[in-house]
């Protein structure tokens, strides 16, 4: 290392507000508002600690609308690495990093709430309003990916059931999961018309699902993330469910290069969307984040709609076997 790069190194490790905006950062992908709220200073406080991280070039970042949300993208390795662990562990019985870490819970369950609250206004309704997705095709598609029959699957955010309708047809054993009361009752009701039992439905949030490690063969997220308060949490969340050699799919909205679109901004409103879109490149560090192996994420062109949709992706990957299952498959 350079003197000029040990230099930048310790200038921009030596601020007390820096450090613990970098300690928030490295748990949550933040905005400027977000982080003057969490961390109680001046929005010019905030701009001019950013402009110094993204100097030293371990910052993230990405357009979402009008907004910018950066998130610490340390190397793996070297002196960067070891730097940010010796600062991290200066803040882990700092009171004032505990506050912040506080408050950062907050605004997290804050989003998750609004979500929630939007999802359980709509409840049935949901059927009729999701019809914009026109995305029938999507989820046969998706269900492809889950191959071969006679799984237990976890179907994350199943709204009113239709997709554990159609797995559950194919001979499927589901739980379906969301953290909607309206949505599981309208679920349940659905399933009964179908004639279809034997779906568990659970209470529970993408983020923190309610389910065990390794307790089911796959779990998908069809059009789930963009309405998820961390969506790395929630991928994170069906790796840790899902058995070793098990899959995750998942089905979203594709906006690569993350720039902001206006013409966009109705889906808020409309779809209770909280991301408009995500990039390949960042839904496959999620992946690789999560342990997962066999990436890939294929892009869908826009189904045809009377509503200007981003394009969507699919996205499968796999949680590593364990090393003993290995050396059984090998022998």
């Amino acid at each position: 290392m350079s003197v000029d790069s040990f230099q930048r190194l310790l200038k921009t490790f030596g601020d007390a507000t820096r450090l613990r905006m970098l300690a928030l950062l490295e748990v949550e992908e933040l905005a400027v508002q977000d982080l003057v709220r969490v961390l109680a200073v001046p929005q010019s406080t905030v701009s001019r600690h950013l402009g110094v991280l993204r100097e030293a070039g371990i910052l993230r970042e990405r357009r979402e609308g009008t907004f910018s949300y950066s998130r610490l993208d340390v190397p793996s390795t070297g002196p960067w690495r070891t730097a940010w662990e010796m600062a991290r562990d200066s803040l882990r019985d700092d009171p004032q990093a505990v506050t912040d870490a506080e408050a950062l819970e907050l605004l997290r369950n804050e989003r998750a709430l609004q979500s929630r609250e939007w999802f359980d206004a709509v409840g049935p309704d949901w059927d009729r309003i999701r019809q914009v997705f026109r995305d029938d095709l999507q989820r046969a598609r998706a269900i492809g990916h889950l191959v071969p029959r006679g799984l237990r699957v976890a179907d994350i955010g199943t709204g009113t059931g239709v997709l554990a309708v159609d797995l559950s047809n194919l001979g499927v054993e589901v739980i379906a999961v969301d953290n909607a009361d309206a949505m599981l009752k309208a679920a349940a009701e659905n399933l009964r018309l179908a004639e279809i039992g034997g779906v568990e439905l659970r209470a529970g949030d993408a983020t923190a699902l309610p389910l065990e490690d390794g307790e089911v063969d796959a779990a998908l997220a069809h059009m789930v993330l963009h309405s998820v308060s961390s969506p790395r949490e929630a991928i994170a969340e069906m790796a840790r469910v899902v058995k070793p050699g098990g899959r995750v799919v998942i089905v979203d909205f594709l906006q690569d290069d993350e720039s902001p679109r206006r013409d966009h901004e109705w889906m808020r409103k409309d779809l209770g969307v909280l991301w408009q879109g995500f990039s390949r490149e960042r839904v496959t560090s999620w992946l690789q984040d999560a342990g997962l192996q066999n990436l890939r994420v294929e892009p869908q062109a826009p189904a045809a709609s009377s509503q200007d949709l981003p394009a969507t992706f699919i996205a499968s990957a796999d949680r590593v076997l364990s090393s003993v299952a290995t050396d059984a498959i090998s022998s």
